[in-house]
């Protein structure tokens, strides 16, 4: 493929947050949460249009300050504690095509994840087309064993909580794995339309990234802990 594919980057930012009120909007070093995606990908070389899906009227001003557009107020029914992303993301590109406009490829960009940079974006993008991907998702390393993870009772008893197979064994023992981080997720427009989904069970392809940009705030803790990042970056 040539350079030439539209990507269009959808950053979704609700105003309710129930367990971090004002999330998208708190400040995280010198600018608001959500600025940190919007120059992300202003910056990127490959994004062609940067669209923020809001019901808020804060959120979309500093948005359209920071260079993102803001075509349309996101409805109620998708600005819910319990709205998917993924419809969030339907409903834009749905409403942009109405006005005209469509894209090859789409990008979400979860405004919790500010330490993604234009560099990942890209190389998450350059990713996808060397491997002729219909899909790409940002992952990083799990910290710690899922061997060493369980469900407990409610007198947390830990008589089966560890399998037999890995009660002897040490960490370093067992297989590396990896999670989703939420950071980047870019799918091939047309079949995420047809699947309603960026999960797609094939052609689709893991991008590693660093824990230290993986952060996701979900917490006014987790914000803390990226001012740490910042602060060492």
């Amino acid at each position: 493929m040539g350079s030439k594919e539209s990507l269009l980057a959808v950053i979704p930012a609700r105003g309710g947050s129930k367990r971090f009120p004002g999330k998208n909007l708190a400040s995280l070093g010198s600018r608001p949460l959500i600025v940190w995606s919007i120059a992300s990908a202003k910056a990127s070389r490959y994004i062609s249009s940067v669209v923020v899906s809001t019901d808020d009227k804060k959120i979309a001003q500093v948005s359209k300050d920071s260079g993102a557009l803001t075509p349309f107020v996101r409805p109620h029914n998708l600005s819910l504690d319990t709205s998917p992303t993924t419809e969030v993301v339907i409903h834009t590109i749905e409403m942009l095509k109405k006005q005209g406009k469509s894209y090859d490829y789409v990008l979400l960009l979860q405004p919790t994840s500010p330490l993604r940079t234009a560099k990942h974006i890209d190389q998450a993008f350059e990713y996808l087309r060397s491997n002729n991907g219909d899909g790409v998702i940002g992952v990083t390393k799990v910290d710690h064993p899922i061997e060493w993870s369980n469900v407990l009772p409610e007198n947390m008893a830990m008589d089966q909580f560890f399998s037999s197979g890995c009660k002897s064994v040490r960490s370093q023992d067992l297989p590396e794995r990896y999670r989703i981080n939420g950071a980047i997720y870019i799918a091939d427009v047309k079949r995420f339309m047809d699947e309603k989904t960026f999960f797609f069970s094939s052609n689709i392809f893991a991008f590693l990234m660093d824990k230290d940009v993986s952060i996701d705030i979900d917490t006014p803790s987790d914000l803390k802990i990226a001012e740490v990042f910042l602060s060492d970056s």
